[in-house]
């Protein structure tokens, strides 16, 4: 009887916050041997573009790099496919922008119990220690593939749009041990901040 009371319990203090995050999503990639000129094109356009398993934040940006030579950077939402025909623009010759705006979901989790939650069927090591804010990787979960981004604010989860259901429901059912308070969106500012990592 000891623990359904214990659950019980956890679940009023809600240890783990579950919001839907929805942005423009652009990846760009460099051409080979063209990085710097992207790094430059970016640069111009007032965005640091992150190393290998790293995540940058400002005011109106987030960009993570879990590829070689390849950043997702997500932005408040415009009107579909025009952030990232501008990237494209901005990009050629150096390299290419393709919009994943519908290709992957974002779940944001945050509370005091959101590592330990993702840690159950996590592959990487997600302690503090080993996993700091700014920090970005990707692995499998659930058998879906996802990206984990480590922010000030908590845990920003990018899986495949064909699998956020499965992912999300699984998700739901797993953080009931922890204590889930279900939110519906989060916005940029609360996301990240407004000062940036």
């Amino acid at each position: 009887m000891s623990a359904p009371e214990a659950s019980a319990a956890s679940a009023s203090t809600g240890d783990v916050q579950l919001c839907d995050y929805r942005a423009d999503v652009v990846e760009i990639a460099a051409f080979r041997g063209r990085t710097r000129e992207l790094e430059t094109v970016a640069a111009a356009r007032g965005l640091t573009l992150p190393g290998f398993g790293r995540v940058v934040t400002t005011a109106g940006w987030l960009t993570l790099c879990v590829r070689p030579e390849r950043w997702l950077v997500m932005q408040a939402r415009t009107a579909a496919g025009a952030r990232a025909a501008l990237w494209q623009a901005a990009c050629a010759p150096a390299g290419t922008a393709v919009d994943q705006s519908s290709a992957l979901s974002m779940l944001h989790l945050s509370g005091a119990r959101a590592r330990e939650l993702l840690a159950r069927s996590c592959r990487v090591d997600l302690h503090a220690d080993n996993l700091p804010a700014g920090r970005a990787v990707a692995t499998l979960m659930a058998q879906t593939a996802v990206i984990i981004a480590v922010l000030p604010s908590g845990l920003l989860v990018l899986t495949p749009s064909t699998t956020a259901r499965h992912f999300r429901e699984w998700l739901i059912a797993s953080a009931k041990l922890c204590g889930l308070l279900p939110q519906s969106t989060v916005n940029s500012v609360e996301l990240f901040g407004s000062s940036g990592l």
